[in-house]
């Protein structure tokens, strides 16, 4: 079985010394088709050379060395969308429990399934108001503190109702949410009576406070659609809407022309291709190729994961990407990067590359070509602010068989390296 943990260089480095917090991985395969050696410092990538170059003067190194031969080093990716007060609740009898307790048990356990996956930095949409008031939103915070150095969690706070009578409570609490933690302002415009209002007033407080915006909507009415487009425009740091699976059923030509407000608004859409956070009458996924197509900015995103909406949701965002290209047609490269380099954009994290100083927020998966990643990516390494933070190791082991022998197919065993 691979090693859970790092092992220690043979050797420094040609280019000076690794310092104690240094991390070299070896022997990694680009997208590009070379094969090269890469170490992290400070949270960075220090340097990238070709194989061998980073460890061969012979002397001792003082940083930790993980062996990557065989595996495929990726820009990290990250979730755009989750919901961390609900997961990992389908199998409760009645609704999902919101004691402060269980809330932080299922967002963390929910978090590190997701970091498992891959996924170095989340954004989590959490209700406040109604019974729950500012105890889930608190609850994930919690969780948030306690999974530093692990993962990025950040948190929208999503109430329901912010029009009328019963909309002056929720603002109220919405503004308390912002004081205590939430770095987003969202919420489900659908669902109030006046949606309008409702998104009207999410814009007012996420100008007030210079945060981002990002709203869950069917985009089933596109007059609805064109005025939040409209609204939207121009507000910095941005405005995301999702899922808009309605999108698709809409007749062609008013989607396209849908598309077009969106992308000229510069609103970011994040698809849920693993099959949203609503119920199944709302099920499916944005018209992705037609919004691209547009120029609106397409993330993909995993919703639900295990709760009510989606019991056997999975939280991975190799999926998503996985369904991206094989059910939407997007090519292997621009669908890993709607859950990676698009997906961090939106969340407003620095680009990553695998180049020297850009952050160390990266992931292994055994493979050479990203396609082949995207439909067997089984084993993989988390690396998190340049140290591994997560390892997932799948073994498949066959019967001795003369046939796999005389062919000389390949063989995943136990005595491969990690």
């Amino acid at each position: 079985m691979p090693d859970s943990h790092p092992q220690p260089p043979p050797s420094s480095s040609s280019s000076g010394p690794a310092d104690p917090g240094s991390l070299l991985l070896c022997g990694a395969r680009l997208t590009d088709g070379r094969t090269v050696d890469v170490r992290l410092s400070g949270g960075r990538i220090e340097a990238v050379g070709t194989a061998g170059s980073l460890t061969g003067d012979g002397t001792r190194a003082s940083g930790s060395r993980v062996d990557l031969s065989g595996y495929l080093l990726l820009p990290a990716p990250a979730e755009p969308h989750a919901h961390g007060d609900t997961a990992l609740s389908a199998d409760q009898d009645g609704p999902a429990s919101y004691e402060a307790e269980d809330v932080q048990r299922r967002a963390t356990e929910a978090a590190l399934l997701q970091l498992g996956h891959g996924a170095t930095a989340l954004r989590a949409h959490v209700r406040v108001g109604d019974v729950q008031e500012l105890n889930a939103l608190a609850a994930v915070l919690q969780a948030r503190r306690a999974l530093r150095g692990l993962t990025e969690l950040t948190t929208v706070a999503m109430p329901r109702l912010l029009t009328g009578v019963a909309g002056a409570d929720g603002l109220a609490i919405l503004r308390d949410a912002l004081k205590m933690g939430a770095s987003v302002v969202g919420g489900c415009p659908d669902l109030d009576p006046d949606p309008t209002g409702y998104v009207e007033t999410v814009l007012e407080v996420a100008s007030e406070h210079g945060c981002p915006v990002d709203l869950h909507t069917d985009a089933t009415d596109p007059p609805r659609l064109s005025r939040y487009a409209a609204m939207a425009g121009g507000l910095r740091p941005g405005v995301t809407l999702s899922p808009c699976g309605g999108l698709g059923r809409l007749p062609a030509e008013t989607a396209s022309r849908a598309a077009d407000q969106l992308a000229a608004a510069g609103v970011t859409v994040v698809c849920l291709p693993q099959g949203g956070c609503g119920g199944v009458e709302r099920r499916g996924t944005a018209p992705v190729r037609l919004l691209r197509a547009a120029g609106v900015r397409v993330v993909a995103g995993s919703g639900a994961l295990q709760d009510v909406s989606n019991p056997v949701g999975r939280g991975d965002p190799f999926e998503a990407a996985y369904l991206l290209a094989s059910r939407h047609g997007l090519r292997p490269e621009d669908a890993y990067d709607c859950v990676s380099a698009s997906a961090r954009a939106v969340l407003g994290l620095p680009e990553v590359r695998v180049e020297a100083g850009f952050p160390a927020e990266l992931l292994a998966v055994r493979g050479e070509r990203l396609a082949a990643a995207l439909s067997l990516a089984y084993s993989r390494i988390v690396v998190h602010r340049g140290r591994v933070v997560a390892r997932t190791s799948a073994v498949r082991e066959y019967c001795n068989s003369a046939a796999t022998a005389e062919l000389g197919l390949p063989r995943q065993g136990r005595g491969e390296p990690s």
